[in-house]
């Protein structure tokens, strides 16, 4: 396997400032002089030992490698998901002949300025607002990859791990901000790859951001509402069918939006609209979770609405049925798993982020803050700017970096909380655990957690079993367990959190059983 220092070389420029893609091929080694007999025949023991262990482990643990991984690739690199990028450049609706209201009638909107180089709960919440103003103008959605690095090699460096630079929408999500059908009668297009945005729009109407944003982007007074009605003003006095945000400019709906109240005013369009009812993760994720059912006490009835070949006995599926946009397991048919609380626990450079949020009196994520949710986040008056007092700043430490002692106490009140709500009807038995702590630390947590009550699991995200692709799209299987909680607690500063709680929102599930640290 090539070393993380050979990775960081590839990954970098040349001195000549050229950047070369990283291909597998590049890290193999080149022919040298013939072996010795000897030594040929150790290679082959050696190969032949090697592949009967991998035999002997796929066929203990069930292989969870996906079709499209194939029998012969190389996993000593992150993937690249060519098969999935491939299946978008081949969606039906990417053809001019078709009838109204794509082929040459369709009206395009792509937001070249996306977030990049974010986590994929902040990269989540844009996409899903820039569809919805998509939709509000009847013009067919452009989508591009879940991108860290938008232009250099195929592999990006995080925390001195090789990742996939660019993550194709369709491993994560399925669904109208992918490319399905809207419902009948819908005049909507269908949403479409950047690739072929590009191809058949290679003179677009391109228009900085600021151009509405400016004096209404960081007012606190101005909701994310009257932003939106005023893009949907703009976008439909153009008559080119191809518009373009331009890419150096800030993003539509950013970060100021999001981390605060201002959003809120946007959900009584979305949780109307077939962008947010009609979401579903990808096949790739709901056979990642169906995979890791016992983790969860998931039971046969808590994949009723899955079609046979993503249930946990089914063999893997086909490429053919990992490919697929249609939104296989919408959010109102996201049951709950009775008995499971799960809790979403932020460890690694969130220590450093929470003492950041705490010196700018940083405020909940807006859809963290439903007015129906319980548990309420006043922002200081008395820090900002850059600095805080200590009492704030252990204030904010406690809700978004808990203590192993603060998770306990915790933990304990929502117990008490539902015991005094539904008595012994709503027994909560078994523990998921969200988080990138580090093993050590989990470890110590657990011991702590049972000493709480007789759990019947307490496990984690280190506990999934994870197929080469689904590694590196893991956060949405954690997003999916937290949505189908039966109690989540979250992290009131985490878009990740947010998410969830949007679509446990949307689910109607009760208020009382979506908590905060």
């Amino acid at each position: 396997m090539p070393s993380l220092k050979s990775h960081r070389q590839l990954v970098r420029s040349f001195d000549g400032g050229q950047v070369l893609p990283l291909k597998v091929s590049d890290t193999r080694a080149s022919p040298g002089s013939c072996l010795p007999k000897r030594c040929f025949r150790l290679l082959i023991i050696l190969f032949l030992s090697s592949w009967a262990l991998l035999w002997f482990y796929n066929h203990q643990n069930g292989d969870l490698s996906s079709p499209s991984e194939g029998n012969t690739t190389d996993h000593s690199l992150p993937p690249l998901y060519e098969a999935y990028h491939d299946f978008e450049r081949h969606l039906p609706q990417h053809n001019l002949s078709l009838s109204f209201p794509e082929g040459r009638d369709v009206k395009f909107f792509w937001a070249a300025n996306h977030v990049t180089a974010s986590g994929w709960g902040n990269a989540m919440q844009e996409i899903l607002i820039n569809a919805l103003l998509a939709h509000a103008t009847n013009r067919a959605f452009v989508f591009d990859n879940f991108t860290w690095d938008r232009n250099g090699p195929d592999y990006a460096e995080f925390n001195g791990k090789l990742i996939p630079a660019r993550i194709p929408l369709s491993a994560l999500v399925s669904g109208p901000i992918i490319g399905s059908s809207f419902d009948p009668g819908d005049p909507t297009p269908r949403a479409v790859s950047r690739e072929y945005f590009k191809t058949v729009c290679p003179d677009p109407t391109v228009i900085d951001s600021m151009t509405i944003n400016e004096h209404l982007r960081l007012d606190p007074d101005v909701p994310a509402s009257q932003i939106f009605d005023k893009w949907v003003e703009k976008l439909n006095s153009i008559n080119d069918p191809c518009v373009e945000i331009q890419q150096s400019s800030f993003q539509i709906f950013e970060i100021w939006l999001f981390g605060s109240e201002r959003i809120l005013s946007l959900w009584p369009r979305l949780s109307k609209s077939p962008i947010l009812r009609n979401f579903s993760w990808s096949p790739l994720v709901l056979q990642t979770f169906s995979r890791n059912a016992e983790l969860f006490g998931a039971t046969s009835t808590s994949f009723r609405f899955l079609p046979s070949y993503l249930r946990p006995s089914a063999a893997p599926p086909t490429l053919a049925g990992l490919q697929n946009v249609d939104p296989i397991l919408p959010a109102p048919k996201t049951d709950p798993i009775p008995g499971l609380l799960v809790l979403h626990i932020r460890r690694g450079d969130f220590a450093g982020h929470c003492s950041h949020l705490a010196n700018w009196s940083a405020d909940w994520n807006g859809f963290n803050k439903f007015a129906a949710l319980p548990d309420k986040f006043r922002v200081p008056v008395d820090g900002g700017e850059g600095e805080t007092t200590e009492r704030n700043m252990q204030m904010y430490l406690q809700r978004c970096f808990p203590t192993i002692e603060q998770i306990i106490e915790r933990v304990r009140d929502v117990l008490a909380d539902q015991k005094r709500l539904y008595g012994n009807k709503k027994e909560l038995k078994r523990i998921y655990i969200m988080t990138n702590g580090d093993v050590e630390w989990l470890k110590q947590l657990k011991e702590a957690l049972m000493e709480v009550k007789k759990w019947n699991a307490v496990v984690s995200s280190r506990d999934l079993r994870l197929g080469w692709e689904a590694k590196h799209v893991s956060q949405t299987v954690d997003m999916l367990v937290g949505q189908r909680a039966q109690v989540f607690i979250g992290n009131g500063f985490s878009s990740l959190t947010s998410n969830i709680v949007m679509f446990r929102m949307l689910r109607e599930l009760p208020p009382e059983d979506t908590r905060f640290w």
